[in-house]
């Protein structure tokens, strides 16, 4: 009975080294909102799968802090074992989630620090931003049982650690043995094979995780480019459908663009269920202002300011501290968004009625008169009457002219009921009227 119960023992334990399982994962390029959500899963995955470890192979200059913030906290949470592997470089954001690992591995010839906040120019924010990143520096290390005075270092130039550095002018950025020698490594190997024998994975499965194509798709869309097309998309798409009777393709792209960008900001924590809202509302109430109340007021006015509020807020993200380099790289994306938008529209409506393409929808008189096969009566002698508005025209309703009511449609203008109008032109069954001034 006691030779069954130790072979069953060796079998199971057998079983169970079989099983082991090491997680890779990749953290290299910049550091952005749309790694986070990559690294969430690769943790997630681990846990469910009771993986013995997660190894995260390291190579980056850095990037954005919210997004470094992001993964560190995962990282920290993570149920499984952590291991960073410094291949070459982890400075900047890079540093902050590398500290966040259990385990610290570094090439030879590696570097690690210089975590000062900077703007995109790579000038230093002020002690505000570098307050907290030295904070969250700090915490991380004192987190993994490391030297907290050389993790603030990094970050601030006036800490100076006495057995490292002999002023206070530099930023700490250490090479792979200045790490391992005052514990921020724990040890310099060559390769992922080695790092294996080290933590005695040899025998274990290495699952490699890489990005899915929903969460390149996120990233894509996160880029400032699109986000700033899905926007435009969105806005001309619901200004089309405002103006032209029924709902078709423009209201439908738009209202896909739109969701695209707000999905994908709600999945990077950018945008929550309150900037949704008040884009919904901003847009209920510019509606309102159009078909219900006459003129442009309040309720115009205070659909704009939250539709614009909204589309703002959706470029920034939930970080506790937003620096003025990110609300003002939002302004200028936000401000070139509308220009453009602008743009696009006026060219719509001054050109593309007038396009060959366009005519192609309208109907036109394409059988002579004399033949008795004319579609409809000629209606040219209209160009240049005037006439009165007998309903408001968004841009389409009917007026007085030359003693009969007659359908017409602006230019995209909006005329109120009882205004003097002019006919411009005559397209095929079109009459296309102004204000007359």
């Amino acid at each position: 009975m006691k030779k069954f119960v130790i072979a069953f023992l060796l079998i199971a334990n057998s079983f169970l080294v079989a099983q082991e399982k090491i997680y890779f994962a990749k953290i290299e390029g910049d550091i952005d909102l749309g790694l986070a959500p990559y690294i969430r899963r690769v943790v997630e995955e681990a846990e469910k799968n009771f993986a013995q470890a997660i190894l995260f192979k390291i190579n980056t200059f850095g990037g954005r802090v919210d997004a470094a913030t992001q993964i560190k906290d995962a990282i920290l949470n993570s149920k499984v074992r952590t291991i960073a592997f410094v291949d070459k470089r982890a400075i900047s954001a890079g540093a902050l989630i590398t500290l966040s690992c259990e385990k610290i591995v570094m090439v030879p010839g590696a570097s690690i620090g210089a975590s000062t906040v900077v703007d995109q120019a790579g000038q230093k924010q002020s002690e505000k931003y570098q307050s907290y990143m030295r904070s969250e520096m700090r915490a991380t290390a004192e987190k993994n049982k490391r030297r907290t005075d050389i993790a603030q270092g990094m970050v601030d130039e006036t800490i100076v650690v006495p057995d490292l550095q002999d002023d206070s002018t530099k930023l700490i950025t250490l090479t792979s043995e200045e790490a391992l020698k005052f514990g921020i490594a724990d040890t310099i190997l060559s390769s992922i094979a080695e790092v294996e024998r080290f933590f005695n994975y040899e025998d274990a499965d290495i699952i490699t995780i890489d990005s899915n194509w929903a969460e390149d798709v996120v990233r894509f869309l996160n880029n400032p480019i699109i986000s700033s097309l899905l926007i435009m998309l969105g806005l001309i798409g619901l200004y089309t459908e405002i103006k032209t009777p029924g709902w078709g393709l423009p209201g439908t792209l738009g209202v896909i663009s739109l969701a695209l960008f707000f999905g994908t900001g709600y999945i990077l924590e950018l945008a929550s269920i309150l900037e949704i809202l008040l884009f919904i509302i901003g847009f209920i109430l510019l509606l309102i202002e159009i078909f219900v109340i006459p003129g442009f007021g309040v309720f115009g006015i205070s659909g704009i300011v939250l539709m614009i509020g909204s589309l703002f807020l959706g470029l920034l993200s939930d970080f506790d501290l937003i620096d003025w380099d990110i609300i003002s790289f939002a302004i200028i994306q936000l401000a070139a968004t509308f220009v453009a938008t602008g743009v696009i529209i006026f060219v719509l409506l001054k050109f593309l009625p007038k396009s060959d393409m366009f005519n192609k929808l309208i109907l036109k008189e394409q059988v002579a008169e004399k033949s008795g096969y004319a579609s409809k009566p000629t209606i040219e002698h209209l160009i240049g009457l005037e006439g009165k508005a007998l309903t408001d025209l968004r841009p389409s309703g009917s007026a007085l002219i030359d003693g009969k009511r007659i359908d017409v449609v602006t230019e995209g203008d909006y005329i109120s009921n009882g205004s003097k109008i002019i006919v411009k032109s005559v397209e095929g069954s079109k009459v296309v009227v102004d204000l007359k001034t």
